[in-house]
């Protein structure tokens, strides 16, 4: 019975992430952006289920990613489709998203391609067992579904002028997916144990995140992936060769 639990736990996150399409693309940015969570902490525990009981397998590994594509790949294409088409007509593209003046935004499904290149990658890559190479998808997630969230709830007319800007979002979406596809090494939360000596970047990680969080609240949220990615690479510069 236990080798069944880590796929329940994926089966969580491909559940929360197939009703978040449905509440993306009906334009509720916010219900979908609290299921992309959801599946993110099911994704988390199933691996983690998977190492405490000693059952990893490659049935796991191969429906992980499933599960990772529909929740942290295909639900940010369609919030940054979306975000686009707004900017694109100053209107919600909620009757037939498919009718758009242009192609412009389709350009967000960008992120959806590159989620599903660097997945099919990861399943491939052996390096990448205590350490990424490469933002990893839920990460991606995370920083696109934080855009409706911050324009809904920030009262900073800079911060959402800059998010509602088209050019500002294609360039996050290209810059996204390049950084999942990269050849950019990135540490991991995974812990072999719990020393403050071996694990000092990784704890002041979560210091600094837990700090952003209580004082910019959703806005930090972009801002600490952008930390993740250069704290990996001071890390990886000054790591010994």
């Amino acid at each position: 019975m236990k080798k069944h639990i880590p796929n329940l736990l994926t089966l969580g996150n491909l559940f929360c992430g197939a009703v978040a399409v449905m509440y993306a693309v009906q334009g509720d940015f916010e219900i979908a952006g609290l299921l992309v969570v959801a599946g993110i902490i099911f994704d988390f525990f199933d691996g983690f289920a998977a190492r405490v009981l000693g059952v990893s397998g490659e049935l796991g590994k191969q429906l992980d990613s499933l599960a990772d594509m529909v929740t942290s790949g295909v639900v940010p294409g369609i919030i940054m489709f979306y975000l686009i088409s707004e900017n694109q007509t100053g209107t919600e593209m909620l009757t037939n998203p498919v009718n758009v003046v242009n192609f412009i935004p389709f350009i967000g499904l960008i992120l959806t391609l590159g989620a599903g290149y660097r997945l099919a990658k990861f399943n491939i890559d052996t390096r990448q067992s205590d350490s990424f190479i490469g933002l990893p998808t839920p990460a991606m997630s995370l920083f696109v579904i934080s855009l409706p969230l911050i324009l809904k709830y920030s009262e900073s007319a800079f911060i959402n002028n800059i998010i509602e800007n088209t050019y500002f979002l294609i360039l996050v979406t290209v810059a996204l997916t390049y950084l999942m596809n990269a050849e950019l090494p990135l540490f991991s939360l995974k812990f072999k144990e719990y020393s403050f000596k071996n694990n000092i970047v990784k704890y002041l990680f979560i210091l600094i995140s837990v700090f952003l969080i209580l004082c910019l609240k959703v806005i930090s949220i972009p801002i600490i992936i952008v930390f993740y990615v250069l704290l990996s690479i001071i890390q990886s510069y000054y790591k010994p060769k």
